[in-house]
Parts: C-alpha cells; structure tokens; sequence
C-alpha cells in the first residue's frame, strides 16, 4: 500500500532502525510521466513536441556542502558511472545521490531515477526535489506527472504532479530531512520561474545560469 501526501505541508517519516533484509538497498526518487496525453490543441500550441520533463535534486550534506543534480547538470557529456564523481552525482562516494540517466521523452517505462546510497544516510541533511519543463509549455495537468519515493521495506510515498495548473514551468515537489536515525518527506509542490526564483524560496543560496541540453 503506498502513501500519498494529499495536500502541501503532508508529511511521512521513516524508521530507518527498522528496516528488513533490504537495508542495504538504493532509495530511490522516481519522475514518471505519460506522453500520450499530448493531442489535440495542446500538440499544436507546442508545435506538435514532446514535453521534455525533468528530474532533479538540490542537496545539503552535514558538512555544509551543497550542489544539485539534473539533466542540465551533466548534459554535453559531463555524467557518468554511479561510481565517479560527475554531475550526475556519484553513488559510491560523496554526494550519495547519483541520477540514472535524462528521458527526453516520457517514453522510458521507468521515467527518470535518482538513487541514494543507504548506507550514507549520516552523510545527508536535507534534499528538495523538483521537476522542470525544459521544453514544451507548462501543461502539467496534462503530463500526468507522479513522483514516487521508495524506501526499501516501506510504503511507497507519492506525489501526484498532474492534477496542478501553473504557467511557470518549475515546480518544487517535496523537501526530504535526514535524522540519524529516520527521513521524512513532505510535500511542497510550489511554482516557479526557474533554478534561481525557486532557490530564493527555499533559501538554498547557489548561484545560477542559463544552461541547455
């Protein structure tokens, strides 16, 4: 049975003391999105394209340290495996947090997945989680947009992005806080005019440029 967090400010935390025999298994943030909604007026007000949606994270480690991760990050070959440091995170080493990889479509069955190392929950404090509309007009009803947390041995904690209005085509999804011995994940899901207006919301403090795939 999975959760789902209703309305803004919702929240669920986790007992990470009292996880099974899948301790040892990825966190998983998953960006899923259905393409076929695209038809009619909607096609030709975006010139008949596919909405390109994105998954990403902002992250802050106990340390201080704080970066993101997205596809804009690591486009133009600046990715690479789970196991080296790159922009598209690392999972073995610090961040923790790797992304598998950029659906310019929709089409991926999957969508799009960023892990998070298990065993280096100590190593995090905070992550927010956002979703971006690189290209396409903002119809976010219409991609039909769910976010999924997946904690191993727990209820699955969804988002729904599809039944939101907004012309800003950023959207700040949920904020996950990390305890010693437990996360919890709430829910924002709040608009924005990019990187840069939602990390003033947020109070993340990064410096931001245009960038493209």
């Amino acid at each position: 049975m999975a959760i789902i967090l209703e309305k803004t400010g919702d929240s669920h935390k986790i007992d990470l003391t009292k996880r099974g025999n899948n301790a040892a298994k990825e966190i998983v943030i998953n960006l899923n999105w259905n393409q076929e909604k695209q038809s009619g007026w909607s096609k030709f007000w975006n010139g008949d394209k596919s909405v390109d949606l994105d998954l990403g994270v902002w992250y802050e480690l106990q340390d201080g340290s704080k970066s993101c991760i997205d596809g804009l990050q690591f486009a133009h070959g600046q990715g690479g495996s789970k196991n080296q440091v790159t922009k598209q995170g690392c999972y073995t080493q610090k961040p923790w947090i790797w992304h598998t990889g950029d659906d310019r479509s929709g089409a991926a069955s999957d969508g799009e997945n960023i892990l998070i190392n298990p065993q280096a929950l100590s190593d995090l404090k905070r992550i927010t989680v956002y979703t971006f509309i690189y290209d396409g007009a903002a119809k976010w009803a219409e991609t039909n947009a769910v976010v999924t947390v997946k904690v191993p041995d727990n209820p699955d904690i969804i988002v729904e992005m599809g039944k939101q209005n907004s012309a800003e085509k950023f959207c700040a999804i949920a904020e996950i806080v990390f305890d010693s011995d437990s996360l919890t994940v709430k829910k924002l899901v709040t608009f924005h005019n990019g990187h840069g207006d939602c990390d003033k919301k947020y109070a993340w403090g990064m410096q931001w440029r245009a960038g493209s795939k």
